[in-house]
């Protein structure tokens, strides 16, 4: 190919990036039970494709949403609070009011997904 140019696009938030990345260490689960109010705590990995793909859906609902507490949470082999809230799969999102799990969402596939977990601890306010 003459005069093409390659470009690489890293699939990983970068320094200069406005996506959030995921917190390691994160919040013990002494702390997220003690959290007031609403709050999602999302479980996933900064490499993890599904989580990245989920990332426009996520952020969408959340900004419909900003009295919200979102932390995410790097998860993987070890790491206990992913362990204690049983996460399986990336990304977790875990819908807590006063620290308690209301709603879940595995995998969300698109922002309606997400905003029923934020009306499950927001009361659809």
């Amino acid at each position: 190919m003459t005069g093409a140019a390659l470009y690489w696009v890293s699939p990983f938030p970068t320094e200069d990036s406005d996506v959030k990345r995921y917190e390691d260490p994160g919040p013990t689960r002494d702390e997220v039970d003690a959290w007031p109010g609403p709050a999602v705590l999302e479980f996933g990995a900064d490499w993890c494709g599904h989580c990245q793909g989920a990332q426009p859906a996520i952020a969408a609902a959340l900004e419909a949403a900003p009295g919200v507490r979102h932390v995410k949470v790097a998860d993987g082999k070890g790491k206990s609070l992913g362990r204690s809230f049983t996460v399986k799969l990336w990304p977790t999102l875990i819908f807590l009011r006063d620290g308690k799990e209301v709603a879940r969402a595995v995998r969300p596939g698109d922002e309606a997904e997400v905003r029923r977990g934020l009306d499950a601890v927001t009361g659809g306010a």
